[in-house]
């Protein structure tokens, strides 16, 4: 456990001071979701119907953003060799390492996303529901994109690939993400959508790390 809580220490404190990928997925997310009323339009009523959905979209594209350096920086200078043969088994390394970037880039989304909501007149009733979801789905996002992540690793451009790979399993967390918050603004209970936001990140935190340490033993090879 020393050796897993210093390598999350690790890569929080190299993204904290180096200031690149989760301050840029912060300034996307903003730029993103503002956009968006001034091309739809000021009209109420259509902004508080997409509010939720426009935020988890925007979400998911700072997410993947970051996702590409997951494991790449420390597979160009060898680092992640050294970690390889550390005692710390590698898919331990590999949630480290998704723990770290949802500290980094996930969780200062959540915290910006309540300002941002109101910015598209989402309802007071729906922001629960909002912080709820998001703070059950979007470790997910990064659980996930660890896969993609490390099935590129080895790619000097693989960010379009990682991109390819990773989207068409996000589909599913988006749609109950955003679903929570229209059950509740419509009147109806967010239990459901948040329980299986919950058991998605659950199955995501088993089979994440595994898949990702067959990919990246098959690179470092």
């Amino acid at each position: 456990m020393t050796g897993f809580f210093s390598l999350v220490r690790r890569d929080v404190l190299l993204a904290m001071r180096q200031g690149g990928a989760g301050t840029m997925a912060v300034v996307f997310f903003v730029i993103a979701v503002t956009l968006f009323p001034l091309g739809v339009g000021p009209e109420i009523d259509v902004l508080r119907r997409i509010s939720s959905g426009v935020i988890w979209v925007a979400a998911l594209l700072s997410c993947l953003l970051s996702l590409d350096r997951l494991f790449q920086a420390d597979f160009e200078d060898g680092s992640l060799d050294l970690m390889a043969l550390s005692p710390l088994p590698l898919w331990a390394l590999v949630l480290g390492k998704c723990l770290a970037h949802w500290i980094t880039t996930n969780l200062p989304l959540i915290i910006v996303a309540p300002v941002l909501a109101i910015l598209l007149n989402m309802p007071a009733a729906g922001f629960p529901a909002l912080l709820g979801a998001m703070v059950l789905g979007t470790p997910a996002l990064s659980l996930i994109g660890a896969i993609g992540a490390s099935l590129t690793v080895a790619q000097r451009r693989g960010g379009v690939l990682l991109s390819l790979l990773v989207l068409p399993l996000y589909v599913p967390v988006i749609i109950f993400g955003a679903g929570a918050v229209d059950a509740v603004v419509g009147g109806y209970s967010a239990a459901p959508y948040l329980m299986i936001l919950g058991a998605m990140t659950l199955f995501a935190v088993v089979l994440s790390p595994i898949a990702s340490a067959g990919a990246l033993k098959l690179a470092l090879a």
